[in-house]
């Protein structure tokens, strides 16, 4: 997301002080008005739940939400990425299966370094395959992912025969492991949030994944190269889906070959909810994130208030027509 600047006068007047006030919080809520609405739900949402459960802000059912939320925040990270350059990525849930298990198998034997290493490369390959399919094949961004989400997911089926791997112990630090009383998966996440936020509306390549979703004709008349930012996006994505593959995967303390079923669903949800155009061209990392934690909390309140588990789907849903009907009546 793409931030504006204003430079504000010297107050000549005694109301300009005011004035200089006012324009402040206007051009706040102007550039981050998504993000300060969705904290201000989940605030809301979260002393809403505990009023019914007093044990929504006990420590052990906080570590449960934050660890479902570090993993699909991870890849909603990139999924923000493919959306804001105007396209969709399918088979992230797969990928991040896919790319965690091969990751554990790697370390087996060998230091975790090099596991994770592989890991992410697998990830970044998928990634490579969808941007080309995109780009240079010209499929459809929903065909070609839908299509690499089975073959990733058979591909992880033929690695290992349908047979979970045990997560070695070195690499349980990143899932379960705690710096100064902070989850590891907690600052990892918080670090790559505010690394990607800086790369999208900050260099020149995350402004040409903007440009390029905002308006693909005018990008390329631009000079922007439109199929190497389009394959970035993609390469990116799968590397945000693998490193989530190997968090989930640390978190489990077990790789299986159906990690990430169905996690396309909360990944796209987090992101949409976020404020990201799916039109393309905006996008936020930070309203990902949020998206994330809004998410998460409905799901961690439908357990704590035992409601119906298909309850919880149809909300997620509605959450999902909503939020991209705000930003359609936005956008118009």
């Amino acid at each position: 997301m793409t931030t504006s600047s204003f430079t504000a006068s010297p107050p000549t007047q005694s109301g300009r002080g005011a004035t200089g006030g006012r324009s402040a919080v206007k051009a706040l809520v102007a550039n981050w008005g998504s993000e300060l609405a969705i904290g201000a739900v989940i605030v809301v949402l979260a002393f809403t739940i505990s009023l019914f459960n007093d044990r929504f802000f006990t420590y052990g059912n906080l570590i449960n939400i934050i660890q479902a939320v570090t993993v699909t925040g991870i890849a909603a990270i990139g999924a923000t990425l493919i959306i804001v350059s105007g396209h969709l990525d399918l088979s992230v849930g797969s990928t991040l299966g896919f790319s965690g298990l091969v990751g554990v198998l790697a370390m087996q034997g060998t230091i975790p370094a090099l596991g994770i290493a592989v890991g992410i490369g697998v990830g970044a390959l998928v990634g490579v395959v969808n941007g080309l399919l995109v780009t240079y094949g010209r499929v459809n961004a929903f065909i070609a992912t839908l299509g690499m989400l089975s073959v990733v997911r058979g591909l992880a089926l033929i690695t290992t025969n349908g047979a979970p791997q045990d997560v070695p112990e070195s690499l349980l630090f990143i899932g379960q492991g705690k710096v100064g009383g902070v989850p590891v998966s907690v600052i990892i996440l918080i670090c790559l949030v505010g690394l990607t936020q800086w790369f999208l509306s900050r260099t020149i390549y995350g402004r040409r994944i903007t440009a390029v979703g905002d308006n693909q004709q005018a990008a390329f008349l631009a000079g922007i190269p439109v199929r190497s930012t389009i394959i970035l996006s993609f390469v990116l994505a799968g590397v945000f889906a693998a490193i989530a593959g190997i968090v989930n995967a640390s978190n489990l303390t077990l790789a299986t070959t159906d990690a990430g079923t169905g996690l396309e669903l909360d990944i796209v949800a987090a992101v949409i909810v976020g404020g990201t155009s799916l039109m393309g061209g905006r996008g936020s990392v930070i309203g990902a994130l949020l998206g994330s934690c809004l998410l998460g909390l409905l799901r961690n309140a439908f357990v704590l208030l035992h409601l119906s588990a298909y309850l919880q789907v149809t909300a997620i849903g509605v959450v999902i027509i909503l939020a991209t009907l705000i930003d359609q009546l936005r956008q118009r």
